[in-house]
C-alpha cells in the first residue's frame, strides 16, 4: 500500500496538515487527531485531481523517524499504481479497454477511484500491460 508522510504544523490553537509529496492535500483541525483525520480525507480528495487530469501521482517518500504517514486504502493503491503505469506507457483508457477487450466504459470504471473495482481486474489490467500486480504482507513495526 501506499503510505504517504504528513507534516503537522501548530498553526493558533490548531494544526495545520499538509503532504510533502502531494502538495494538492492541505488541511488543518483543531487537534492532531482531528488535523490527522482531516488529512486522510485530503489525500484521498487530492487523489481525484491526479485522476480526473490524467497525471501522474507522486509516490510518497519515506516517512522521517516520529513522523506521522497516512495509509491509503488497498483499493486506491492499486487504481494509482495502474494510473501511473498507464501515463509511464503512454497507453490511453480506450486502448487499455481494446487490450482488455472491454468497452470503454468499463475502462472508466476501473480508473474511477470513487467506483469498487475487484482486485482481480485491476490484476488482469496490470497483465495486458506487461506488469504484475504483487502484494507483501508486512509486520508493523509495534507488532510482536
Amino acid at each position: 500500500m501506499l503510505i504517504y508522510p504528513v507534516v503537522l504544523e501548530r498553526d493558533g490553537a490548531g494544526y495545520f496538515a499538509r503532504f510533502p509529496d502531494i502538495p494538492e492535500a492541505i488541511t488543518s483541525g483543531a487537534s492532531r487527531a482531528d488535523a490527522l483525520e482531516m488529512a486522510r480525507d485530503a489525500l484521498e480528495t487530492a487523489m481525484e485531481f491526479y485522476f480526473e487530469d490524467r497525471r501522474q501521482v507522486p509516490m510518497p517518500s519515506k516517512a522521517k523517524p516520529g513522523q506521522n504517514s497516512i495509509e491509503l486504502p488497498a483499493s486506491l493503491s492499486a487504481k494509482v499504481l495502474l494510473l501511473n503505469e498507464m501515463i509511464s506507457q503512454g497507453v490511453s483508457p480506450s486502448e487499455l479497454a481494446r487490450r482488455l477487450e472491454i468497452s470503454p466504459q468499463s475502462v472508466q470504471r476501473i480508473i474511477n477511484i470513487d467506483h469498487a473495482t475487484k482486485i482481480d481486474t485491476i490484476a488482469e489490467a496490470f497483465q495486458v500491460l506487461g506488469r504484475r500486480l504483487d502484494f507483501r504482507v508486512k509486520r508493523f513495526a509495534h507488532a510482536p
